[in-house]
């Protein structure tokens, strides 16, 4: 299920927050986890006993590793994470591991292995994430160990984070699970980030979204140089607002039930280096990998050459829990390899550069990378990237820039742009300090809420208008 449907808006949720509103309290916890389950049934049924059993091992994990001693918490907990990481491997990576390995063979004249294709369970990368963040939190003893079954299954599963995150660390939340605090204020907060985000997705990320696919869909040698450029620029923005306006979705329903969860984009395309565009982009991914795993390996503790080891790991393994896809794994290493650079003192000539000169090589980077990430092998992403920079072949150029732009695009694209690079932000955070107190503040309250109500109904109309709305981290 996913939340720009007309049964997530019209059924699903109204049914969810119904009973939260007419049931004590005490049954909170029951209803949300019901309705957990149910979401993710919903689009995945045959997958749903995976999370169940993610949930019943990691519970009992938890118990295990809290009720160790000395060393042999750690031997738990080790034993714990290898088995979260080896279902993960099996559902996500069997297929291409197996592809791989039947290529060799093939190389050296020997039969394949035939095998079937397991196929992937949806949010599988999120919700395992979550479970191994809850098992080091109990083990570093940062959060006490979850005794009620139930709670701790709500947190693995609960709906709106649980396919597309952002990645929700169970020291953020365990209090919550059981004192959180259900108000009309906060949750005008959450319906008003859920709308903004839902907007986001509608009318920006799927319009700039079909424009992409359309030109990524074209034979690379047929487009011109202007096309493959508006093509990864129409990718760039799509994947932005799809992303982070699921994440304003999910950070706006959990307000709504109670729940704070932290920010997981901050502008990112105004980030000035790749290392401060990974400060600002799937933020609770990057945390994620800082805190669980560089920091764990010695992070910058233990010398130069050390410390570019482990950036590289963290940056391999975050291309490939992107996907299984040499295409994600490059992108990682692509990715791993400017921040060495900069590291290396790179860093030091961008800081002497003004900082619209930062920002420009730090999107053309982000964009480049953005094309591997796209395509479905590194071949395809090598070509267009040639075609972006005048490069392959030039023989047959037909399809143009300008036969995917009509006045509605140009102006998508421009409202994009604006929004994306935090004009739209500042214009806000001046209104608010302008109109701060007084009837000012009552009519900016009423003008933000005349226009959450025209960007929900505008959103609305879209959908049942367009068939195309795709999440582009679903199938991560």
């Amino acid at each position: 299920m996913v939340f720009s449907s007309a049964y997530f808006m019209f059924v699903f949720l109204p049914v969810v927050l119904l009973l939260i509103g007419v049931l004590h309290k005490r049954f909170h916890n029951a209803i949300l986890l019901l309705a957990s389950i149910y979401f993710y049934a919903w689009g995945s049924v045959s997958h749903t006993s995976i999370l169940a059993i993610s949930i019943i091992l990691n519970y009992l994990f938890g118990r295990l590793i809290a009720n160790g001693e000395g060393r042999q918490r750690a031997i738990r907990l080790g034993i714990a994470i290898t088995v979260n990481l080896g279902m993960l491997a099996y559902l996500k990576y069997a297929n291409f591991f197996l592809d791989n390995f039947n290529g060799v063979r093939s190389i050296f004249g020997r039969s394949i292995v035939e095998f079937k294709d397991v196929i992937l369970p949806i949010g599988v990368s999120f919700f395992t994430f979550q479970a191994i963040s809850y098992l080091v939190d109990v083990y570093r003893k940062t959060a006490p160990v979850q005794k009620n079954f139930l709670d701790l299954a709500l947190y693995i599963s609960l709906f709106p984070q649980l396919v597309a995150g952002p990645i929700v660390r169970y020291n953020d939340v365990v209090n919550q699970l059981k004192n959180r605090v259900l108000s009309m204020s906060k949750a005008a907060q959450g319906v008003h980030r859920f709308i903004i985000g839902f907007a986001k997705k509608v009318l920006i990320a799927n319009y700039v979204g079909h424009v992409a696919d359309l030109i990524f869909g074209q034979q690379i040698d047929d487009i011109t140089t202007g096309a493959a450029w508006l093509g990864i620029i129409c990718y760039t923005l799509q994947i932005y607002f799809d992303f982070s306006g699921y994440s304003d979705m999910a950070i706006g329903l959990g307000k709504i039930f109670g729940f704070d969860f932290l920010e997981n984009f901050n502008l990112p395309y105004i980030a000035d280096s790749i290392r401060d565009f990974w400060r600002r982009w799937h933020i609770s991914l990057s945390t994620w990998f800082r805190d669980y795993l560089y920091i764990p390996l010695g992070g910058n503790r233990k010398g130069e050459l050390l410390t570019l080891r482990n950036l590289m790991l963290v940056f391999l393994l975050t291309g490939l829990w992107h996907g299984a896809n040499w295409t994600f794994v490059v992108w990682g290493i692509y990715h791993g390899l400017f921040l060495l650079i900069e590291r290396l003192g790179f860093d030091k000539i961008l800081n002497s550069l003004c900082k619209p000169i930062r920002i420009a090589y730090t999107l053309l980077v982000v964009m480049i990378g953005w094309v591997l990430f796209k395509s479905e092998t590194l071949e395809v992403g090598t070509e267009y990237i040639k075609k972006m920079f005048f490069m392959g072949n030039h023989d047959s150029l037909k399809i143009y820039a300008q036969d995917f732009l009509n006045n509605k695009a140009i102006v998508v694209l421009l409202i994009a742009t604006f929004l994306a690079f935090g004009y739209g932000r500042m214009i806000i955070d001046k209104l608010k300090s302008a109109m701060s107190t007084g009837n000012a503040a009552v009519a900016l309250h009423f003008m933000k809420s005349m226009i959450a109500f025209s960007l929900l109904l505008l959103s609305i109309l879209y959908l049942a208008g367009n068939s195309y709305n795709p999440f582009i981290y679903f199938r991560f």
